[in-house]
């Protein structure tokens, strides 16, 4: 008899959006017409913004696997989630880096957190406001809880925007690359070139049909500098960022409600890898049901061990600034 237990789960499955703004808004989008949850619910303090958004998606949800839109002005409304995503937050303004809105954002963390856990005391907690390296780790402190059921969606963008770059540059499937950024959610993140594949092919070695190199040094580069600082252009052009993360979201909330697990590059809170603990970096991680079970030790090459400890300095000045 085949194994439907991942089935019954997802029947009693609930995921809660903290933030009915561009991003929360489009991730419960993404995650309805994926699939990713049973019920979906929107909350956020802007009663008339909220209640609009829950109407329009909610009138959908003929053609969606989604049953269920719920949502409102009121903290009970994520009520026994499977899983929190906290997006709300200031926004992000054009030029500024992710690491100034940290203040603000900590601030409405520590009033915000407690009362999601009396709601929704075994859930697992996703952040995605920005910092979200930085409020990782005031997210733990606040709860308490482990860092298997509190980190953010860190790098998964970011990685999933590299294999975009790579991928469109030589003409092949985005799912034939295999190239991953680790480290901060922001301007010290970097990719791990050493083992970067496409295929089985290691990067530096993808050649054209004529036998010409394609990813020299000045390339990787540039798709490095590209991953990196896509959220700018788009935040200029448009003001957010909105339906990349929001499809993120939905993803990795699919992962977290179904038994088979997968990696996937996520920011949690280090204890002693490479000889950093206590700040929140982005480190491949094995997930699943149980939340983040544990964080790969990949290879790595001297220069990208450097980094690595270069981006956790810079979220370890940022943490002591703000008093954690």
């Amino acid at each position: 008899m085949a194994d439907v237990s991942h089935l019954k789960r997802l029947e009693r499955s609930k995921l809660s959006i903290v933030g009915a703004g561009a991003v929360g808004s489009s991730m419960a989008y993404a995650a309805l017409i994926r699939g990713s949850a049973h019920e979906i619910a929107l909350y956020d303090l802007d009663a008339k913004k909220v209640d609009a958004e829950v109407r329009d998606l909610a009138h959908g949800t003929q053609f969606t696997p989604s049953g269920r839109v719920t949502g409102g002005a009121d903290i009970s409304v994520v009520k026994d989630s499977s899983v929190v995503i906290i997006t709300a937050g200031a926004k992000q303004k054009p030029g500024q880096s992710r690491l100034e809105l940290a203040a603000t954002n900590v601030n409405i963390l520590k009033s915000l957190m407690p009362q999601l856990l009396e709601q929704a005391p075994n859930a697992i907690f996703v952040l995605v406001t920005n910092p979200c390296d930085v409020l990782t780790v005031v997210a733990q402190k606040i709860s308490g809880l482990p860092a298997s059921r509190v980190f953010s969606t860190g790098t998964m963008l970011d990685t999933s925007r590299l294999r975009y770059a790579i991928a469109d540059l030589i003409g092949i499937s985005t799912s034939n690359v295999h190239a991953t950024i680790m480290g901060e959610h922001g301007d010290s993140e970097f990719p791990i070139w050493s083992s970067a594949t496409i295929a089985q092919v290691p990067i530096r070695q993808w050649t054209t049909p004529e036998g010409e190199r394609v990813f020299t040094e000045p390339v990787l580069a540039q798709l490095a500098d590209e991953a990196t600082h896509a959220a700018y252009s788009i935040i200029e052009g448009k003001g957010a960022t909105n339906y990349a993360i929001g499809l993120t979201g939905a993803r990795l909330t699919e992962v977290l409600l179904k038994e088979r697990r997968a990696v996937l590059p996520l920011s949690s809170v280090l204890t002693d890898f490479h000889g950093i603990s206590g700040v929140a970096l982005s480190v491949p991680s094995v997930v699943s049901v149980r939340g983040l079970e544990r964080v790969l030790d990949i290879p790595m090459d001297a220069q990208e061990i450097t980094m690595l400890r270069r981006s956790a300095a810079t979220l370890k000045a940022s943490l002591e600034q703000l008093g954690f």
